[in-house]
């Protein structure tokens, strides 16, 4: 089946909805549609951050102890608003809509204990939006023993393998945690890299109530503290090879011992080591990428993308956006693919991505 898919995602960062439409048949993209975003309240990110928190102990992962059933019917109801906001601002025709990918919100991510959850009642969704909606896409990859993350490198390869850059090519996400494929004509190699812009975020918020270190202006007027950076290399996650994947909180500023800092050098330092973790990477990757392509929302931070190209060298580096593609709405545009793959019984993860024993579909689909 070929249609216009739908595709939303609430990252790690916390900062909103995520919308975006694609014409595809999950294995070609035909066309980018539009795309849209419905932020949170500094209310409605207190509400993620408690479900955070209140998720650390869960072993099962349909309960909601704590905050979590009130976040998860909060999400559920973001997701529609962010929805028929986009519908009705891009003048979209329910019936023009073929399938709503939705990721949900993810609140713990523990796949060595065979538990991911996500947050958001797909059938709700469903319901509200009087459309089919695909959602649950990690699930079945962890329970057969895959890291259930990364989840987008199917999508980067769509894109990727036929950029006119160097290849082989690197297309590196960074949201809360932060993820790399390298894409060079087989199926993709994957896996998580490392922190993201969380610890980042989660400072500047501790230091100043500011949700982030914008443009990296604190980054950018800060010392780098890199016998820090290099102790936090030391953790045997960074050795580990691909596939390999990450809970937010797994490098969290309770847990990495950050010594007192001023604003502008923690936000130095946590930018650093971010980039550091993705140089870290090369060595378990097939062959040093040519090219770097970056999304997310560190690719809107320049002091981070001149970290990144200083120690990624000689390889290119870039933003999503250069190249043409959306740096913003990448990840749900790759949940519009990932959606039309599933309504197609088509795999979404690979054993190079996430550790699965064999290429996977994975997804449940549910109409109103």
């Amino acid at each position: 089946m070929r249609g216009l898919a739908i595709g939303l995602m609430s990252g790690t960062s916390l900062d909103g909805v995520d919308v975006a439409a694609i014409d595809s048949d999950g294995e070609r993209v035909f066309r980018f549609g539009p795309t849209g975003y419905r932020p949170y309240s500094d209310d409605e990110r207190t509400l993620l951050r408690q479900a955070l928190t209140d998720a650390r102990n869960l072993t099962l992962r349909h309960e909601r102890p704590g905050v979590l059933a009130e976040a998860e019917a909060f999400i559920t109801r973001a997701h529609a608003e962010a929805v028929e906001a986009f519908l009705d601002a891009e003048r979209i025709a329910r019936g023009d809509v073929a399938i709503v990918g939705f990721h949900g919100q993810t609140v713990l991510h523990k796949p060595a204990n065979r538990l991911t959850v996500q947050i958001g009642d797909g059938p709700a969704l469903a319901r509200r939006l009087g459309l089919p909606v695909a959602y649950d896409f990690r699930a079945a990859d962890v329970a057969a023993g895959g890291q259930g993350a990364p989840l987008v490198p199917v999508f980067h390869q769509a894109l990727a393998c036929d950029l006119d850059r160097p290849h082989p090519i690197a297309v590196l996400n960074i949201g809360g945690v932060a993820n790399v494929t390298f894409v060079d004509g087989g199926d993709p190699v994957a896996c998580d890299t490392g922190p993201g812009n969380a610890l980042i975020d989660d400072f500047m918020r501790m230091k100043t109530g500011a949700p982030l270190d914008r443009d990296g202006d604190q980054a950018a007027r800060g010392t780098i503290d890199e016998a820090f950076v290099a102790r936090v290399l030391a953790h045997p996650f960074f050795d580990l090879p691909c596939p390999k994947s990450l809970d937010r909180n797994d490098f969290a500023l309770a847990n990495i011992g950050l010594p007192d800092m001023s604003v502008a050098d923690g936000a130095a330092t946590l930018s650093a080591l971010t980039a550091a973790s993705v140089a870290r990477v090369v060595a378990r990757l097939p062959e040093a990428p040519k090219a770097w392509i970056v999304a997310g929302g560190g690719a809107r931070n320049p002091t981070l993308m001149k970290m990144l190209a200083a120690r990624l060298a000689p390889a290119t580096v870039e933003t999503a956006d250069a190249v043409g593609w959306s740096s913003q709405s990448i990840e749900a545009q790759a949940f519009a693919y990932l959606a039309m793959r599933t309504v197609n019984a088509l795999p979404i993860t690979f054993p190079q991505t996430t550790g699965a024993p064999a290429a996977m579909p994975g997804g449940v689909v549910v109409r109103p």
